[in-house]
């Protein structure tokens, strides 16, 4: 695709499959302020992408604060034994992208603290040329604004030359907010029809990252 000048990456089920950690999570902080977690896996999946507030904004501020604790303090803690695995050839995929001289970057609705712990481990900080969290937008996911921080950080100001490779509906909402083009990685653990029916116009399904600059490795 020669006509890429930007690749942003999503974390979550798209660089590292931290897909079932985040489950486990979720069901964690519920069980431990709650007794009992009551919702269902796909309404927990939905919430993936999102910032994490989110998935427990629908209770009162003091047990959404205690879930949230809980949530953050087990993360942590298993974010700090490297618990995430990388999914095959991601790391060959982005040091050969790299190697060919094209721009590179993170965006996420993680913290730092949750995304820096993972990416130091992986050694993935070098790859990239433009890094943002949840801290570095005032709005996040599905909104289109951290991609265009992004972009304008990596000095990049036609948002059309921009694709983000994501797993979830969020990470397609927000490239088509941004006006960036969406590549969906096929070992998503989401419907990909629903999202690529509400994703950007061309929008594709890759089986490797390597697929969205072939032409120029």
């Amino acid at each position: 695709m020669t006509d890429i000048d930007l690749i942003l990456y999503d974390l979550d089920g798209t660089i590292w499959d931290s897909v079932p950690l985040i489950m486990d999570c979720f069901k964690h902080a519920y069980i431990e302020v709650l007794g009992e977690c009551q919702r269902t896996d796909e309404d927990l999946m939905s919430y993936i992408g999102r910032p994490l507030q989110d998935t427990f904004a629908m209770h009162d501020e003091e047990t959404k604060q205690k879930l949230l604790d809980s949530y953050l303090v087990y993360n942590h803690m298993l974010l700090d034994q490297d618990a995430i695995p990388m999914f095959p050839g991601v790391i060959d995929d982005l040091n050969a992208i790299k190697n060919a001289g094209i721009k590179q970057g993170v965006v996420t609705s993680k913290r730092h603290r949750a995304a820096d712990v993972t990416l130091k481990f992986k050694g993935l900080f070098d790859f990239f040329d433009v890094y943002i969290c949840k801290e570095d937008t005032l709005k996040h996911k599905p909104d289109g604004e951290p991609l265009i921080v992004a972009a304008n950080k990596a000095g990049v100001e036609d948002m059309s030359r921009v694709i983000y490779v994501g797993d979830a509906l969020p990470d397609a909402l927000c490239a088509k907010n941004a006006g960036a083009k969406f590549a969906l990685v096929e070992w998503t653990r989401m419907n990909k029809a629903d999202i690529l029916r509400q994703a950007p116009e061309g929008s594709k399904v890759i089986s490797d990252l390597r697929e969205l600059v072939v032409d120029k490795l």
